[in-house]
């Protein structure tokens, strides 16, 4: 059982992230569309790994469940941007990630599905950020924690999910990589 993440995240708003480097205030609002397309052609390699179902220590998900979850992000994060875009200032729906990946079974899904799925939803939520101008970035949401965004922090708060976790898996597999390469000897 990997022990629940029960930090904010917000942080990344006003400062830059010491494990994956992202940088929130280097990231124009109008470019998180693109970046997100690129973060999710990146993951069906990652997942093409003969190894993407073995966690890197008992703690971190395997690139399998990541990948899951970063799927799931991309439809959360879409349907909280639409709600942003269509009320005004809803009140987004507590989504416990930890217990997702357990009742949905992360790690027995099938990676080349899980890939698609991930290109799939990473286009759908680029695309409707695509469609944001002007004083429509300036429109605001509310996490149930109280934390409160417009849709222009929302969009870098967002992306810096979907790069963490692609850092995330990199490192894993070096890990993995270092762990076997010290039993071969």
């Amino acid at each position: 059982m990997i022990e629940s993440d029960t930090k904010s995240w917000t942080w990344v708003l006003e400062k830059p992230c010491p494990e994956c480097g992202f940088e929130a205030s280097g990231v124009q609002c109008q470019e998180v569309a693109g970046a997100l397309r690129a973060n999710a052609a990146a993951w069906p390699e990652l997942l093409a790994r003969p190894d993407v179902r073995f966690r890197p220590a008992p703690n971190r998900w395997s690139a399998l469940e990541y990948g899951c979850h970063v799927r799931d992000v991309f439809r959360i994060f879409d349907r909280r941007l639409a709600l942003m875009l269509e009320q005004d200032d809803p009140v987004f729906d507590n989504w416990d990630q930890d217990r997702t990946a357990v009742d949905e079974r992360y790690s027995d899904q099938s990676p080349a599905r899980i890939a698609g799925e991930i290109v799939d939803a990473g286009s759908a939520l680029a695309s409707r950020f695509d469609s944001v101008s002007g004083s429509a970035w300036t429109r605001t949401g509310t996490r149930s924690d109280g934390a409160s965004f417009t849709v222009d922090s929302f969009s870098r708060y967002l992306l810096h999910d979907p790069i963490h976790h692609v850092h995330d898996v990199i490192t894993g597999y070096e890990s993995l990589s270092s762990t076997r390469a010290g039993h071969e000897h």
